[in-house]
């Protein structure tokens, strides 16, 4: 049942039909840049409200479990990388394909789903609100750092320290500003929960748009066999199967308890859709960016259908405990 409700998520559904409708009709001629700079403009909104959406009071109350975080981090922005680094140098993939897939491996946990999960499995619901924001705040800086020098040294992409300054920018600068003006702007963010969850899921359907219209014009459907994107399902199922197995793993061997080793779980196993789709658009050239974000919008909704399983199996195996 949990499948199937993944599988009917609206903004899933608005996902793929966004990605229908670039195909179809990408933005072409004069229409092409307004898409851009709307995007764009989404982009800023977007993470200006998820600076001034950041508490930290939820951030001070799970800050103190200091080996968890230090454990969420390593498997986010140390193993991940490590596994993108093994399977993009398989010999098979195409360069753009490669670099999609290493990309994501280098992008910052999700906030929302990594704490709804949790809270499902009865983790600790204080530590995964740390972990989780403390994963995107940090990697708005160490992302961009990651794929200078990972894939922009490794020639995969059209990387320069000079897109990482302009991430910083586009994306920190907003956020940045969004947190400082908190106080003032906290508490109607907080009462319109349904309007910030429209610009969160609209700024990325735009991202979407534009990127895959640009991708479309390029030739991305020539250049992609159905045999090729089966081929990236499967290279996102063993990255998610390897992290999955690594974090439950690793949560035995340091002796966390149950509640910690869910966080970890949770928390170190996701890649961030609303982080990587506009940090892509800042990093790579618009005929790049559709192939590169392709990887990650398979593997976001694996990731989903995986951890809905989990988190149940978890919650069921909690009832039993307390029973």
């Amino acid at each position: 049942m949990n499948r199937f409700r993944a599988l009917l998520d609206p903004f899933m559904l608005a996902l793929v039909a966004t990605a229908l409708l670039a195909s179809l009709l990408p933005p072409r001629g004069a229409f092409a840049p307004v898409v851009g700079a709307v995007a764009n403009i989404a982009i800023f909104a977007l993470f200006f409200l998820h600076g001034a959406k950041l508490s930290r009071e939820a951030i001070i109350a799970g800050a103190a479990n200091l080996r968890l975080h230090a454990a969420v981090f390593a498997a986010t922005f140390l193993v991940f990388p490590l596994l993108g680094l093994a399977i993009s140098s398989l010999p098979f993939l195409i360069a753009p394909v490669a670099t999609g897939l290493l990309f994501l491996t280098l992008l910052p946990s999700t906030v929302q789903s990594s704490i709804a999960f949790t809270a499902i499995a009865r983790g600790n619901v204080a530590a995964a609100v740390c972990s989780a924001s403390s994963s995107n705040l940090i990697g708005i800086v160490v992302t961009p750092l990651l794929v200078a020098l990972l894939i922009g040294a490794s020639g995969q992409g059209s990387i320069s320290w000079h897109s990482v300054e302009a991430i910083l920018v586009q994306l920190l600068l907003p956020f940045v500003a969004g947190h400082l003006i908190r106080p003032w702007i906290g508490a109607w963010v907080a009462r319109h929960k349904p309007l910030m969850t429209m610009v969160d899921r609209g700024a990325i359907l735009l991202v979407v748009y534009s990127a895959f219209g640009a991708a479309v014009r390029e030739g991305l459907w020539c250049q992609l066999s159905p045999a090729s994107l089966g081929l990236i399902a499967l290279c996102c199922i063993i990255l998610l199967a390897a992290i999955l197995l690594l974090t439950g793993l690793a949560g035995r061997l340091l002796h966390f308890s149950r509640e910690d080793r869910i966080v970890l779980l949770f928390c170190g196993s996701k890649k961030s859709l609303a982080s990587g789709v506009p940090m892509a658009g800042v990093l790579f050239a618009p005929s790049q960016i559709g192939m590169v974000i392709l990887p990650l919008m398979l593997f976001h909704q694996l990731q989903l259908l995986a951890c809905a399983v989990i988190a149940r199996h978890y919650a069921a195996q909690g009832e039993e405990l307390e029973s």
